[in-house]
């Protein structure tokens, strides 16, 4: 880690975070060269803000960029994992490779957003670059800094890709798989399988969850970043012909425990 007097620092990992693509370093410096970034809140952004966005693109140390706020609760996909990241600020400040994990800036200063991705069909910046809002950062570097990870309630599902349901002519998540040692295992959520003839029996299809609609895996994502790791949900699913409601016990990924 290179700070502002150019002096450098070897940095260990105190955790990250691949789902909002965060994480937490550690360096050991003396107090007075530190000086941390006040951090804003995101929660009242407004469209047309102006914000600054510092980065380091293409190697070049110390670049700002400015722009304005294009849009607010933009939803991304995690490069990493492929879970969606809700909230996320939309601005036009030139973001470029090398600006990632750089702070965007409201005009006075304060943090309100990590810069992480853009969207580019050439690579270089096309006016559409995207932060994850501080609101939202703050929660995740709290569990990184006291437990090194942070901890996602699952179902503990495969299911099928969105294209796949569609074509079948159902809205929904359809369950590939559901491992007997997983919540919704446990549950009795039914996984996809074959017959002794080779022809394939659907599983369930998980079309709400705690009576918030789902139509596609974003959605169950989307709701379940909102639950708790122990929590009890509904999860109505289409079993052949008919609707059930099961209750499933949330629990932490496997890895995490």
């Amino acid at each position: 880690v290179t700070l502002a007097d150019q002096s450098t620092y070897e940095a260990k990992v105190v955790g990250f975070d691949q789902d909002k693509d965060v994480a937490v370093l550690r360096i050991d410096a003396p107090k007075d060269k530190l000086r941390p970034i006040p951090v804003g809140i995101s929660a009242d952004l407004l469209v047309g803000q102006k914000v600054y966005a510092i980065g380091n693109p293409f190697g070049l140390d110390h670049t700002l960029t400015t722009g304005v706020i294009s849009g607010l609760r933009r939803e991304i996909s995690s490069a990493a994992t492929g879970r969606p990241i809700q909230d996320v600020i939309q601005t036009d400040a030139a973001i470029n490779p090398g600006n990632s994990g750089g702070p965007l800036l409201d005009s006075s200063g304060s943090l309100i957003g990590i810069n992480t991705a853009i969207y580019s069909p050439s690579g270089a910046s096309s006016g559409v670059g995207f932060a994850i809002p501080a609101d939202t950062v703050n929660g995740i570097v709290d569990q990184l800094v006291k437990f090194g990870k942070v901890t996602r309630p699952i179902l503990g599902i495969k299911f099928a890709p969105d294209q796949s349901v569609e074509q079948l002519g159902v809205s929904g998540v359809l369950v590939l798989d559901a491992p007997a040692n997983g919540p919704a295992g446990k549950a009795g959520l039914q996984p996809t399988k074959r017959d002794s003839y080779g022809r394939l029996i659907l599983g369930d299809i998980i079309t709400s969850v705690n009576g918030k609609k789902v139509t596609n895996g974003s959605d169950l994502y989307r709701i379940l970043d909102q639950c708790k790791v122990g929590e009890t949900v509904t999860v109505e699913v289409l079993r052949g012909d008919h609707k059930e409601k099961i209750p499933v016990v949330l629990e932490p990924k496997a890895d995490e425990t």
